[in-house]
């Protein structure tokens, strides 16, 4: 997923068991290879290019030659490069252990270059370093940290006369009302299948951890499960938007890219995601205001809590053309003025602190909720292997279009958790 994922403050009897585990289109900035030319591809669609031109700015000479793409296409095609020998010198590579682009299934197999060494890597917070890690060794420049909610368009909310809910209640009564001024709640991208966790992570996060913060560490023991937890709750409620009209029609049919135009132009009130988004609607619709909530999930404002985590970083590929430009560009990325603009392009926070950036007004409520210790990290970050989200996001995908059931996904991602690393 391109996440992405603000602080995830990850108990150290976590992390320890996570590292226990371990062992689109091309943008040229010049043609051709040498040792002035750098190899980059991301998944940062529309924050990189400002980064790229700075970095080139910084290094007369320079030129750095990329490649952006969504998380699934990049998810694949990275490890098929990195396995060929044909792979970037720079590569985006997401936290923890949950996808197949993640720091510790890419550097398990030796793809990824250890950047212990960096002078960033001792400067990282404890929460980030411990996904950014595997057997203590640092793999992942995590320049950034992201949470999902609630992405509301400020002037289609006035126009429908309508305000954020900050309960269950009052959330299910919005998306009534919503539907019935004829502007759903939120608009869902569910063809591009890394979307179809972001509303249930929001979910999960308070029905959950809100009465157990120590529910990953039950499941590593093996004395919780999926099926059996309030992750079924959470799956229910999800569903319960879908059937109350939460969403525009065919989620299924409407990809990313798509949801983001409902939401920018107030076809729909806002869209469920990661603060990333944020930059995004404003692209499409530059005299909009975007404003990122919790979403509820219980009718007790104060236990809501928000999936907040490290974003996806970059790594170094162990093999690069070009290693000595690949961690020039990587220390750029976590350098103030690298780390600020990625930031300040996804209406994301940094990573590392004494960066003296100010955060936008749009993400008032989330950095509340950090300074409150009312988050959790994004879910997939601390599950045993890759397979676990994968099965997840098909499993949605046959929800929606009818072929799945609650009860059958979360069986099956219980089979593939218990399955270890």
């Amino acid at each position: 997923m391109k996440t992405r994922t603000l602080t995830a403050l990850v108990a150290t009897a976590t992390a320890t068991a996570l590292l226990a585990a371990c062992g689109g289109g091309t943008k040229s900035a010049s043609g051709g290879g040498g040792s002035k030319t750098l190899t980059l591809a991301s998944v940062d669609q529309g924050s990189i290019e400002d980064v790229v031109k700075a970095f080139e700015k910084a290094n007369p000479g320079v030129k750095v030659r990329y490649t952006t793409s969504g998380a699934d296409q990049y998810q694949q095609q990275i490890r098929t490069q990195l396995a060929s020998g044909t792979a970037p010198d720079v590569m985006s590579v997401w936290p923890g252990n949950g996808n197949p682009g993640a720091t510790h299934v890419l550097a398990k197999p030796g793809y990824l270059r250890d950047l212990s060494d960096q002078p960033w890597a001792a400067k990282m917070p404890a929460a980030i370093k411990s996904v950014a890690q595997c057997e203590g060794k640092t793999y992942n420049a995590i320049f950034g940290q992201n949470g999902i909610g609630a992405v509301y368009n400020e002037q289609a909310l006035k126009k429908a006369g309508l305000t954020p809910p900050d309960t269950w209640t009052k959330l299910l009564a919005f998306c009534r009302d919503a539907k019935a001024e004829g502007t759903p709640a939120f608009a869902l991208g569910n063809q591009d299948n890394w979307v179809t966790q972001l509303v249930l992570y929001a979910l999960v996060a308070t029905t959950v951890y809100g009465p157990d913060r120590t529910f990953d560490q039950k499941m590593q023991a093996g004395r919780a499960t999926f099926a059996k937890s309030q992750w079924a709750t959470a799956l229910d409620k999800y569903l319960t938007m879908e059937k109350t009209g939460c969403f525009q029609k065919n989620p299924l049919g409407t990809n990313y890219e798509a949801s983001q135009q409902l939401a920018a132009t107030g076809k729909t009130l806002g869209i469920v995601q990661g603060n990333w988004v944020i930059a995004l609607l404003k692209g499409k619709n530059p005299e909009g205001t975007f404003t990122l909530k919790a979403l509820p999930a219980t009718d007790t404002p104060s236990q809501t809590l928000v999936p907040a985590a490290a974003g996806a970083g970059y790594g170094v590929n162990a093999k690069a053309k070009n290693p000595e430009l690949a961690l020039k560009f990587v220390k750029f990325v976590m350098s103030p003025q690298g780390m600020n603009l990625f930031v300040e392009k996804q209406g994301g926070l940094p990573s590392l602190p004494d960066t003296d950036y100010r955060a936008d007004a749009s993400l008032t409520e989330l950095s509340a909720f950090v300074t409150a210790n009312r988050t959790v990290p994004f879910m997939d970050q601390l599950w045993p292997n890759a397979k676990v989200q994968q099965t997840m996001l098909s499993g949605l995908q046959e929800i929606f279009s009818g072929q799945s059931t609650p009860e059958q996904l979360l069986k099956d991602m219980d089979s593939d958790y218990q399955a270890g690393s």
